[in-house]
């Protein structure tokens, strides 16, 4: 029987599928996934690879992402790398290296090659002030080259309780014209009990102003499965976030591992969600945005039709990196602040995360380069197929073949009878032509594209990954 293929914003929630194929897996923001990254990777080879991204055909677009790392408070769901303080002091002199980081880096790139995408990141970036924001941004446009195309993406994330109208003006014309706010859930209880009230008023006041500043769009983070959340109040939560309209939702699933997270043990165990309760708060957030009118994007996010994911979705050039779901697909990323990710050709690479090493490397007039990872043949034909399964929702066999010079069902065997347990739950099939997810497999990406993940079945430590739902 050939089942129905997928609209763009078609996921039937089952509870029990789902419930089936929770296990961990990778998030596939890359492919091979950071957690297999080596120290031999040097700074060196990244100078050879960004040098060599000037070259020919692969001298592609450039995306930004800048990390900024503080905090003013602690919220105890938090698993980002960030570093918590009132002293901006520290703001001050963190800008004054990533200044050198910029300086270092940004010769290495062809003055030709336009910035066409911008992300901050954290953190909070919004513990910098906006007068620091914007002189950032400037700096960066006097050493890169900023992209004139209407549809460059320029983006923020912000605590809006920590940032007024007035900021936000600032921002605006300092060329952001997207912004990400937190909210998690509003309901007082949950609040207390992960660390971060904020109030629909406050929130509600920055989206407001983003939109007076003619920002192209607002996204909004929930999450669910967080300590004290109930069915009733989550619904409370998305009926106050849909009635904001954001273009954008992203809607995450909490993943407690107080081990690996200082700040979750904050968290009393007895007090999280069941895992019964937690796919309930998820049905809700899918009932309610569906019948709201966005979009289900793929993972964790939502839009309405006509914002340029949506959009890209339609058009078949959504892409995927560190900064999750994008629109522009073909750039190398190059990642700016402690912690931070670069995909440059054929190679990734990370900062150094602890923040007195990356400061070290700068002062000494070095590149903080912690660890990184040249990729093989059989690296980029995978990052390939999941890249394509993640944003389109399927893998036709013929431009696979012809860019990486296999044959498809071949090079694949092993992946696809992987696939076999997923074709008879109606997740996924395998056509003549191509791999199609269905729409019962929309919700479980993750777990499709880890069929075609060879370093999963690797010998070794086994690597920790956050739940599939």
């Amino acid at each position: 029987m050939t089942l129905p293929l997928p609209k763009p914003h078609d996921w039937p929630f089952d509870a029990e599928l789902l419930r089936r194929y929770d296990g961990p897996g990778p998030r596939y923001t890359s492919y091979p996934t950071a957690p297999h990254f080596s120290a031999d990777f040097s700074a060196q080879d990244f100078v050879r690879a960004a040098v060599n991204s000037n070259v020919g055909a692969f001298s592609r677009l450039l995306s930004l992402y800048l990390h900024v790392p503080f905090c003013r408070s602690p919220c105890f769901y938090c698993g980002c790398n960030r570093s918590i303080t009132r002293d901006q002091a520290q703001g001050d002199e963190y800008v004054a290296l990533l200044k050198r980081e910029i300086a270092l880096v940004a010769p290495l790139f062809d003055g030709s090659r336009e910035v066409i995408q911008l992300h901050l990141g954290g953190g909070t970036p919004n513990f910098l002030r906006p007068a620091q924001l914007a002189d950032l941004v400037a700096e960066l446009g006097r050493l890169f080259a900023f992209s004139d195309d209407p549809g460059r993406d320029f983006s923020i994330e912000l605590d809006p309780r920590f940032v007024d109208a007035n900021d936000i003006a600032v921002l605006a014309r300092a060329g952001f014209n997207r912004a990400s706010l937190g909210v998690q859930d509003f309901d007082p209880q949950v609040q207390l009990a992960v660390n971060r009230i904020q109030s629909l008023e406050q929130t509600r006041e920055i989206v407001d102003a983003c939109r007076d500043q003619k920002m192209r769009s607002v996204n909004i983070d929930l999450i669910y499965g967080l300590p004290l959340q109930t069915q009733r109040g989550f619904a409370r939560t998305l009926e106050q976030v849909i009635a904001l309209r954001p273009d954008r939702l992203a809607v995450y699933g909490y993943a407690h591992l107080p081990r690996l997270f200082r700040a979750q043990r904050q968290i009393e165990e007895q007090d999280l969600p069941s895992a019964e309760e937690k796919l309930a708060l998820l049905g809700l957030a899918v009932e309610a945005l569906s019948a709201a009118g966005y979009r289900y994007i793929g993972m964790d996010h939502f839009a309405l039709p006509g914002d340029d994911l949506a959009v890209a979705q339609r058009r078949g050039d959504l892409h995927r990196n560190f900064m999750g779901y994008t629109t522009h697909a073909q750039t190398d990323l190059l990642g700016l602040g402690v912690s931070a990710i670069s995909h440059v050709g054929d190679s990734f690479c990370q900062n150094q995360r602890e923040l007195p090493a990356w400061q070290a490397a700068l002062e000494e007039g070095r590149l903080p380069i912690m660890r990184g990872l040249l990729l093989d043949n059989d690296d980029v034909l995978r990052a390939d197929v999941i890249q394509r399964l993640m944003c389109l929702g399927e893998v036709e066999f013929e431009p696979v073949e012809r860019s990486h010079g296999i044959v498809f069902g071949d090079y694949f065997h092993d992946a696809i009878d992987a696939l076999a347990p997923l074709v008879q739950d109606g997740l996924v099939q395998v056509l003549q032509d191509r791999i199609q997810v269905t729409a019962r497999g929309r919700g479980l990406l993750r777990v499709i594209a880890m069929r075609f993940d060879r370093y999963l079945d690797l010998p070794g430590q086994p690597v920790r990954h956050s739940r599939t739902i």
